[in-house]
């Protein structure tokens, strides 16, 4: 398991360049000053469109990326990614979206530039999915003695989401999130039967790191929801469900994270099939009654 250090340093991809640039080769100056000018559409460059900026080979674009300790050009360009991710300001953010739709010109283009986005996450999260991790995921939650969901700031739409329809199914849901002034007087009495789905996504609250740090030292059973492997909270546990969230501006994107917290709510359901049937012929028999949906009161 990396410590924190180690995964602070990892993210920390524009330092490493800047404090490595007086031993660079004259090459490597070239793509290090690159990097460092045009960090945003690198983050989407392969290695020969960055050699061809820059006036290299691609060997070079590759070296250079070895050079900072990658194993190869793929993974450099990731870190950047993740690096913007967790780094860049809500303002940076707006003016990387200006810079970019200047150059675009048409609102058309906006449009379509966040749908692909957010459709890149999906089909970069699905790639990378690991079945067993989260089947082990479902084990602890469902032999939990209480589960304990907690995310803050931009993540508390996820945590909602996950809470509301976890409670469906299960009857020991507890969401600890933005309404919680002091989130300790709640999680003094988790234990180690417990589990803690901790959500976590670029800039990274340091609330949900210092509660997940809590709960580690009291031996509570830990699940992460992140962006990437080198996320903050996941130096405390392997049970890591990872979910894409490459922002195209100041927007987070949170579609990905979205549609795995929605697998995750169904896989538990049906490993639970029995009760969930009972728990939804029971509610479905209140909300006709109490007319909750339209059209119900036409049914009677």
């Amino acid at each position: 398991m990396k410590d924190v250090s180690s995964v602070k340093e990892s993210r920390d991809i524009f330092s490493a360049i800047k404090k490595r640039y007086p031993k660079l080769s004259k090459s490597h100056k070239l793509i290090a000053d690159f990097m460092l000018s045009h960090y945003e559409n690198a983050a989407e460059m392969s290695a020969v469109s960055v050699a061809k900026s820059v006036g290299v080979s691609e060997a070079t674009v590759v070296r250079f990326s070895v050079t900072l300790g990658y194993e190869g050009y793929p993974e450099f360009r990731r870190a950047i990614k993740n690096e913007i991710n967790s780094k860049l300001t809500t303002i940076e953010r707006i003016d990387m979206t200006l810079r970019n739709e200047q150059k675009e010109k048409a609102l058309q283009e906006t449009v379509q530039n966040v749908l692909k986005s957010d459709l890149s996450n999906i089909n970069a999260t699905f790639e990378e999915f690991d079945y067993e991790i989260f089947k082990s995921c479902i084990d602890l939650i469902l032999d939990a003695r209480k589960v304990i969901i907690i995310g803050f700031r931009t993540t508390t739409l996820l945590t909602e989401h996950l809470g509301y329809y976890l409670n469906l199914i299960l009857d020991n849901v507890r969401v600890v999130n933005y309404g919680v002034s002091d989130i300790y007087e709640h999680l003094i009495r988790v234990n180690e039967e417990d589990v803690v789905i901790a959500i976590s996504f670029p800039r990274y609250a340091q609330k949900t790191y210092e509660a997940v740090e809590f709960l580690k030292n009291k031996g509570v059973k830990i699940i992460t929801i992140s962006d990437n492997e080198n996320a903050p909270i996941n130096v405390f546990t392997q049970h890591r469900l990872i979910a894409k969230s490459n922002v195209y501006s100041f927007v987070d994107s949170l579609v990905a994270p979205l549609s795995l917290i929605n697998a995750l709510v169904i896989s538990v359901g049906l490993r639970n099939i029995g009760k969930t049937r009972e728990t939804f012929n029971e509610l479905e028999e209140i909300w006709r009654e109490h007319y909750i949906y339209t059209g119900d009161e036409l049914e009677k």
